[in-house]
């Protein structure tokens, strides 16, 4: 079976061995030993945290197998983005031109540049590993994070994002990033990924802050605008279904969707409750549900739950995996 959980210190050799096989595109994965070992020591602390109030900390989640001990994925909340550092990103916008004279009038789509310095929770750095791919495994990933954030309301913004990763080829080569970035930064797109991760100091200093005409870029780089890798259709379609949206807004490096929801209102969020532990048994049922273990001791799991009212049945599996007894609460959300 497979868990997620809080990240501790042990598990930076092994979670920096997983996330070097990430792809160039997963640019918040893009990072050194050293970056990694600060980042879980931050994710340690606000794990910690008595208070609820926000602090624009990282919450870092791996998953292990159990039967092995490895751990084979990882994903991320970041409370809040922005701080002393802005959260960029490219607004599509119309623009209108029109003569009257030559009865001409265009809509044109035009790329603002957006800076954010106290902005909404975001999620990301999620990666796993491929030879588990499949049976529920990357919801059980994605979705628990959900859960902890119903657990924990007050440590996170009104509004969430997710910044979906764009059209790269096998080469790691972007067509939004050659048409545009390249000739401001004069750095490969590989590079570019790996320096924001350091800092975003060179954004601020270099990132053209006038509007971009859309009609001015090549074709292949316009074609890939708001759109995602081919890896990345699933991760999009479940957060879709979750109740994230779309609205316009694109990475200023690859040009991949920057998706929003009301934090309140994502699926996962607003249909999980705290049930009590009646018995643990076998379950007939077919419908899968991430079954979280509530409060400081956070603990999730994926299976088939049977609910009776404020009443559940886990299967031993899963009650093992979560540590808990009967009569302990389990929050449950429905996949």
């Amino acid at each position: 079976m497979l868990r997620v959980r809080p990240a501790v210190d042990a598990d930076l050799d092994p979670l920096y061995e997983l996330i070097l096989r990430s792809d160039d595109g997963l640019t918040s994965l893009k990072i050194t030993r050293d970056q990694l070992q600060d980042r879980l020591e931050n994710s340690t602390f606000a794990f910690r945290r008595l208070s609820q109030k926000r602090a624009g900390l990282p919450y870092v989640f791996v998953m292990e197998d159990l039967e092995s001990g490895k751990v084979v994925g990882t994903s991320s909340i970041y409370s809040k983005v922005g701080g002393y550092e802005p959260f960029y990103a490219y607004k599509i916008e119309k623009s209108i031109h029109e003569s009257k004279e030559l009865g001409v009038y265009r809509e044109i789509d035009v790329l603002h540049l957006n800076k954010e310095h106290d902005g909404p929770t975001e999620i990301g750095s999620l990666f796993l590993s491929p030879e588990y791919w499949g049976k529920g495994n990357g919801k059980l990933l994605s979705l628990s994070r959900f859960l902890y954030m119903a657990e924990f309301p007050d440590r996170f913004d009104a509004i969430t994002i997710a910044e979906m990763r764009g059209v790269i080829d096998r080469q790691g080569r972007s067509p939004f990033w050659d048409a545009l970035g390249r000739h401001f930064f004069q750095i490969a797109f590989p590079r570019a990924v790996m320096l924001l991760t350091v800092s975003k100091n060179f954004v601020a200093d270099l990132m053209p802050t006038h509007p971009i005409y859309l009609p001015l870029l090549p074709q292949d780089a316009r074609e890939v605008v708001g759109q995602v890798h081919q890896d990345t259709r699933p991760a999009l379609a479940m957060l879709q279904k979750q109740g994230f949206t779309y609205q316009g807004f694109v990475d200023i490096f690859d040009g991949g969707p920057v998706v929003h929801a009301k934090t309140a209102e994502i699926a996962s969020i607003a249909q999980s409750r705290r049930y009590s532990l009646v018995r643990t048994a076998a379950v007939e049922s077919q419908t899968l549900h991430v079954a979280a273990r509530p409060g400081s001791q956070y603990l999730a799991v994926i299976g088939r739950v049977e609910i009776h009212g404020d009443e559940v049945t886990l299967s031993p599996e899963m009650a093992d995996a979560l540590n808990l007894r009967i009569g302990d609460l389990v929050r449950i959300a429905p996949v």
